[in-house]
């Protein structure tokens, strides 16, 4: 098989873990006797000193000319002013919005190995495995106005929360049918009790969920959500919520791996194994951010941006054995003690960035 990919390595640690995903993607396709094509674009603060824009035309075409994107991380102190017309974000958000990219898939799984990592009870810790489906191209992030102003009372800004029915419609349709795969559970987070998107959101995963009879459907408020996530986070299976709530639970949600270098994610055009959607790259990331204060060290966890890895190709190209290779090395590396600073302890075997790749890469060709 063809694996056409478009790699966005952006910035600060976002070039370091995307060079490991991407030794790990060489290797499988090699493996596996897959030929893969692949073309590097700019995005966010390195796109922005380069060409002034963070989404230039070429990396946006190589994008639509790709069948999945592996993207690293954008963003840094040195374009952190507030009043810049233009910030690495924007690449990020214009990407996901151009490809209608609004189903961000993100798995939270604690492994055994890491359970004395998370800040939480070990024993809280026992059967946690989750998925967090956020809508991502609307709500507070998107929506018009969107402004900031000064009158003679002072400055003053503005964002909109709005959503459709039909937005609301195609993101549940995603949760359940995920749901089909896993427990036969979702959970629906909204904030009903204050909110008027709320309240649509809550009739419009009602709806949907009368399409899934063998699905059970149970609503929670934001609040709380964040709340169980700490209290009981193995009664979760699939968690469905709007932009800005599902980008907060996801992070919370990285603390019960022990890191956010820990969580994958994806970004899709439609639900998982829709044929109708392949015609849309998908889009792969860690959900850390561009960590600039270890910029440089070789100290970052590339196992996110590694596990988006085993995600593309089980999401984009259909290749199950190739991401369980993948996912059963990350598992065997961590079993070994092997860990970046961000997880270790006095048992560990502390690695770089690099190292740990090349430790997940000799499990991949060892067969674990």
């Amino acid at each position: 098989m063809k694996l056409n990919v478009a790699i966005l390595p952006g910035d600060g640690v976002g070039p370091e873990v995307t060079k490991e995903a991407e030794k790990i993607l060489n290797l499988v396709a090699e493996k596996f006797g897959h030929k893969l094509d692949s073309s590097t674009g700019l995005i966010g603060g390195s796109a922005i000193d380069e060409t002034g824009t963070a989404l230039p035309d070429n990396t946006l075409d190589i994008c639509r000319k790709s069948d999945a994107i592996l993207f690293g991380a954008v963003g840094g102190p040195k374009w952190d002013s507030a009043s810049a017309n233009t910030r690495p974000e924007d690449g990020i958000l214009a990407i996901r919005k151009e490809l209608g990219l609004f189903a961000n898939i993100r798995p939270v799984k604690a492994y055994d190995s890491l359970t004395h990592s998370s800040p939480l009870k070990e024993e809280r810790l026992s059967g946690v495995d989750m998925v967090i489906v956020r809508e991502l191209t609307g709500g507070l992030y998107f929506a018009e106005p969107k402004k900031r102003w000064t009158d003679k009372s002072g400055r003053q800004a503005v964002d909109t929360l709005l959503y459709s029915e039909e937005e609301i419609f195609r993101i549940m349709n995603v949760a359940f049918e995920l749901a089909t795969t896993r427990k036969l559970k979702v959970t629906s987070v909204d904030k009903f009790n204050v909110l008027e998107t709320g309240r649509l959101w809550r009739e419009v995963a009602n709806e949907v969920s009368s399409n899934y009879p063998n699905i059970h459907l149970e609503h929670m408020l934001v609040d709380n959500a964040a709340m169980q996530l700490v209290r009981a986070p193995a009664n979760f299976d699939v968690i469905v919520s709007e932009n800005t709530f599902g980008d907060i639970l996801s992070d919370e949600a990285s603390v019960l791996t022990g890191s956010m270098g820990m969580l994958p994610s994806a970004s899709l055009s439609g639900s998982i194994g829709d044929s109708s959607a392949l015609h849309t790259a998908s889009l792969y990331e860690p959900i850390h951010g561009s960590a600039p204060d270890i910029q440089g060290m070789g100290v970052a966890n590339p196992i996110a941006a590694i596990l988006s890895v085993a995600m593309m190709v089980r999401y984009s190209f259909g290749l199950q054995q190739e991401a369980n290779a993948i996912e059963l090395a990350v598992q065997s590396t961590l079993d070994h003690q092997y860990r970046t600073p961000d997880l270790a302890t006095d048992n560990s075997v502390v690695v770089s960035t690099s190292e740990m790749g090349n430790q997940i890469a000799s499990r991949i060709n060892n067969d674990n």
